[in-house]
């Protein structure tokens, strides 16, 4: 009886938890670490509150890389990982309102997640289009015929092509 052979590289995870702890760990180092002197106190900035030293923002490269992946991993994480998108998400979000963090957060929200990004669409289509169109300028050729209802249709004498073309074409010395 022939055995199935499992093909390419063993899970990372084997378990939701032990990938929870790699995000969770990732969250952590993301908010950075409190400056100490060497006394081992804190040390305050000019309002008093302590500095924070190698703090960076969440990103969704950021998570990938320190969970260890290159691609979009087992079904079983999914969830756990959407909480963790989720988390980037709201952080993300939250730099709309910080005037420093607004564009690169668009930025990040319009890639990165779903329901972001600013699409125009129009509601018409071509036909419906054209035919608008067609109904404009029939209303305009009207307006036309009311406001000089005596005035007759001139003739195209070649004036208008004239100014269009190149004087030296035009004025030829005679």
């Amino acid at each position: 009886m022939a055995t199935k052979k499992t093909v390419g590289r063993p899970p990372k995870y084997k378990t939701k938890e032990e990938i929870e702890e790699k995000i969770e760990a990732y969250f952590k180092k993301c908010e950075g670490e409190i400056l100490k002197d060497d006394n081992g106190e804190p040390v305050l900035n000019k309002w008093g509150k302590p500095v924070v030293i190698n703090c960076r923002p969440p990103t969704v490269t950021g998570l990938a890389l320190a969970l260890g992946f290159t691609t979009r991993g087992k079904k079983e994480f999914m969830d756990t990982i959407t909480r963790a998108k989720t988390m980037i998400e709201a952080y993300t979000e939250e730099r709309l309102f910080d005037r420093d963090g607004t564009s690169g957060a668009q930025f990040s929200l319009r890639n990165n997640f779903s329901g972001w990004n600013e699409e125009t669409k129009t509601a018409l289509d071509e036909e419906e289009q054209r035919a608008r169109i067609k109904e404009i300028e029939a209303r305009t050729e009207a307006l036309k015929q009311k406001m000089n209802p005596d005035e007759e249709e001139t003739e195209d004498d070649g004036f208008l092509e004239a100014l269009k073309s190149k004087v030296s074409e035009t004025w030829e010395e005679e």
